[in-house]
């Protein structure tokens, strides 16, 4: 069993552990409560913390979670106002078409 990494918060953590384990890697988040006593331990040695439960698996873990973190930026150009749309947007800002079906 290996650290991966440390998350900001608990929330993070598990929505991370949940995705590398929908990914086919067993991930475990370890520390989970450790924020209770950020005030008598060093704070950033409170923070959650994902766990991979095979060694083996570290490399496939830190590459998928790199993906997961820094997914493919998306744009598109509004076919009605020519308006660039950027992020995970399916309707232009400025006039409200939809995005077209590719």
């Amino acid at each position: 069993m290996r650290r991966l990494t440390t998350a900001p918060n608990l929330a993070i953590a598990t929505l991370w552990a949940d995705m590398l384990t929908q990914g086919g890697i067993d991930a475990t988040v370890q520390r989970a409560y450790a924020s209770s006593i950020a005030g008598e331990i060093p704070p950033d040695q409170s923070l959650p913390e994902v766990w991979v439960s095979d060694d083996a698996q570290l490399d496939a873990a830190r590459t998928l979670l790199d993906q997961l973190r820094h997914g493919p930026t998306r744009h598109w150009v509004c076919p009605a106002c020519h308006e660039r749309i950027d992020g995970p947007f399916e309707q232009c800002w400025n006039c409200g078409a939809l995005m077209p079906v590719r």
